[in-house]
């Protein structure tokens, strides 16, 4: 099973309007996808996965391997409530806390915050490509997720480490994400990321080109009201290595009211008979038009169909 590959070059020449569409096909069948020439530099990614891995081997292997996780599955314990990960938590935006994370070194700290400034730029520009498609105004994702201080912003760094008894245990749970457009900057060795597509688990393989994944969440899903759904996933544990994975969270702010686009609901609170009257002059006209009609009927604005 191919994953799609959305070629961010082809958004600027006469293969854009097939680009656009393959976007919207990945959004709505999908759920994941993965971005080339996205236009983060990619030294600057290479920089931030050194400098993560060289944090976790310096910092965390250590207290990872001593940890009550890693005593349960030596001692063959109940693991289904468990995740084989070393993780930490970095808000960026509205405000930051990167300051406050123990032992982060001054490279590491610059280097995140340079390469976020730069993921938030793509995240904008691919939230207004997925309103374009959905026929919002292009700013309706980032306004829903404003909220009183603008969208929110934050960054899971986690270590999937090496596992003796992968068998036993997830490196992370199956789940959804619970907020909005997630981009992975993720391992170009170590497998273990998987999705769920049509009854079965797909293997998404390392980013050797330091290509940038994405999936959609819950919000994005509540937004369009059910057209761009957010998937299923997992991590798997591997007994050949350790897998990188920074997910960066473009999110709704903590006060931000989520509701699907007025646009995209279908017609209610209607009567079956007001319906047959306007299907009977307009049974070979767009249905979408009918529906619009049908919504302004219901909201007191019928002025005929348009």
């Amino acid at each position: 099973m191919e994953i799609p590959v959305i070629d961010f070059d082809e958004l600027n020449d006469e293969k854009r309007r097939k680009t656009m569409e393959l976007l919207h096909q990945a959004c709505e069948k999908w759920g994941f996808f993965k971005i080339e020439n996205h236009g983060i530099d990619k030294k600057l990614m290479e920089k931030v996965k050194h400098l993560v891995n060289s944090h976790y081997e310096e910092n965390l292997k250590e207290r990872f391997y001593e940890s009550e996780i890693a005593k349960a599955l030596e001692n063959k314990g109940n693991n289904s409530d468990i995740d084989w990960e070393s993780s930490f938590f970095i808000w960026h935006r509205p405000t930051s806390n990167i300051d406050e994370i123990a032992n982060l070194s001054e490279d590491l700290r610059k280097a995140m915050d340079e390469y976020i400034a730069q993921l938030v730029k793509l995240a904008e520009k691919l939230s207004r490509l997925m309103c374009e498609n959905l026929g919002l105004e292009k700013c309706f994702i980032k306004e829903a997720f404003s909220g009183s201080k603008g969208p929110s912003v934050g960054t899971k760094v986690a270590k999937y480490p090496q596992c003796p008894h992968p068998q036993q245990v997830r490196g992370l749970r199956e789940h959804t994400d619970a907020g909005g457009i997630i981009l992975l900057l993720q391992d170009d060795q170590v497998p273990g990321l998987e999705f769920f597509k049509d009854g079965e688990w797909v293997e998404i393989p390392p980013s050797k080109t330091n290509t940038i994944f994405v999936n959609t969440g819950d919000q994005v899903e509540v937004l369009s009201n059910g057209r761009y759904r957010s998937t299923l996933h997992r991590v798997m544990a591997n007994e050949n290595g350790s897998r990188l994975s920074i997910a960066t969270f473009y999110n709704p702010a903590g006060d931000a009211i989520i509701s699907p686009a007025p646009k995209l609901l279908y017609p209610n609170h209607f009567s079956f008979q007001d319906y047959l009257k306007l299907y009977a002059t307009t049974k070979f006209s767009d249905k979408g038009l009918r529906f619009e009609s049908m919504k302004k009927m219901a909201d007191g604005h019928y002025n005929g169909l348009t």
